[in-house]
């Protein structure tokens, strides 16, 4: 490595999951007021607390949070938030060359769409598998509205969140039946992505939100959402989280490289005699 600069020395695997992790959660830190509001939107017209306050388009719901519920109200989930992009994302993008590499056959120089979709699959399995309970935690935390004395599923942080969870539906309750839900929702980018994933992910939203015994499984939301709101029921929330999108994967994707120069430059220094 003696005469490489940072850029040109393959990042250890070490690297590239802290890497990720960190980078995810810089990302999730300036977009997570847009994630929220896309909850809130999702959420509207599903029961009678999210029919307190009626919000109206990306900046209009934020701003109605924070007129009711206080500037911290779009940053509610955070904690959960980070501790999901340190888990989801460190294992999705920071192991995806290690898991690509393990599936290549040896002696070949380049890896088939195959491989690349597999090892893809495998890490995006991986890490929903591990961030699934902050995914639920965290929603749970945005989708609240705090109406007063009276509001409903309060939680004193978010380690109780979890506890309460586990407590009152079972640690199956912080693994709700929404895998392909979330692994849809996962693997998109960009507007087409949005398109796609965002009835999947309205349903997901209020999947994890519901209280146990409301909804029988995932199909059974969205045949009421139909039913009750309308097709279009799918698409609330679909410009928050275009926007979000868009600003996280630049976000993440800039600091991710940057911060894996950072390190292998630290990395370098440590490792050289002078």
């Amino acid at each position: 490595m003696v005469g490489l600069k940072p850029s040109e020395v393959p990042p250890t695997m070490a690297v590239k999951f802290l890497g990720a992790g960190t980078a995810a959660c810089f990302a999730d830190l300036l977009t997570f007021p847009l994630d929220t509001a896309k909850v809130r939107l999702q959420i509207q017209g599903e029961n009678q607390a999210a029919r307190s306050a009626q919000y109206r388009g990306v900046l209009g719901t934020i701003l109605t949070m924070v007129r009711t519920e206080g500037p911290r109200s779009p940053y509610k989930g955070l904690v959960a938030g980070l501790q999901r992009q340190m888990s989801f994302a460190s294992v999705r993008i920071g192991l995806y060359d290690s898991v690509k590499q393990f599936y290549t056959p040896k002696g070949s120089d380049h890896s088939s769409i195959t491989t690349r979709i597999l090892a893809g699959c495998t890490t995006g399995a991986m890490a929903v598998t591990c961030a699934q309970p902050t995914d639920v935690v965290k929603i749970r935390f945005q989708a609240s509205v705090q109406a007063g004395p009276g509001s409903n599923r309060k939680y004193s942080g978010t380690m109780d969140a979890y506890r309460t969870i586990a407590r009152e539906e079972g640690v199956r309750g912080l693994w709700k039946d929404n895998f392909p839900c979330h692994f849809i929702s996962a693997f998109g980018a960009g507007f087409c992505a949005t398109v796609v994933a965002s009835p999947v992910d309205v349903v997901k939203t209020r999947y994890m939100n519901s209280p146990p015994g409301h909804y029988r499984s995932p199909f059974d939301c969205m045949l009421k959402m139909v039913t009750q709101e309308g097709p279009t029921a799918f698409y609330k929330g679909f410009t928050p989280s275009f926007l979000r999108l868009g600003a996280w994967n630049v976000v993440m994707f800039v600091t991710y490289e940057q911060l894996k120069r950072a390190l292998m430059k630290v990395q370098m220094l440590r490792e050289s005699p002078f």
